[in-house]
């Protein structure tokens, strides 16, 4: 009889992680967005922009995301709700690619910074290739 599996870990043989955002995995706490903005690293594929810091929370929760659309390039609501929900829907869809390769828990910002309202494939192409150069870049700082 197999052992229980944490819902972040992948099982054995490669199936991916749970492809769900619960509430628990939102960044919230105004106190995280200061740290995150004063002392957070950050990585850009266009057209997004990842802020990220190594943060413990109380929960066991290895990443906690938001996501960001700036007022002053898209002035409709419904422009930024649009942009905010691909970026979720894109991070969801691809954040087993770092569920399973970090060695502690993080805080993530994802700013959007394109002038258009962009496509689902432009956003997921750019996800894949932000969270992948977040991994070399998080891998390389750990070897110095």
């Amino acid at each position: 009889m197999s052992s229980p599996q944490h819902p972040y870990h992948s099982q054995k043989g490669g199936s991916p992680v749970k492809n769900t955002f619960p509430k628990k995995e939102k960044l919230t706490h105004k106190k995280h967005f200061e740290r995150l903005f004063r002392e957070g690293k950050s990585v850009y594929v266009f057209p997004i922009k990842l802020f990220y810091l190594p943060i413990s929370f109380h929960d066991d929760t290895p990443i906690k995301v938001a996501v960001t659309a700036p007022k002053r390039k898209f002035k409709r609501a419904v422009h930024r709700n649009r942009i905010k929900r691909l970026l979720r829907e894109t991070y969801r869809l691809n954040k087993s690619l770092v569920f399973d390769n970090i060695p502690h828990s993080f805080a993530f910002l994802f700013l959007y910074l394109g002038h258009e309202i962009p496509t689902y494939k432009v956003v997921d192409a750019a996800m894949q290739e932000l969270l992948r150069a977040f991994l070399k870049k998080e891998a390389h700082e750990e070897t110095d």
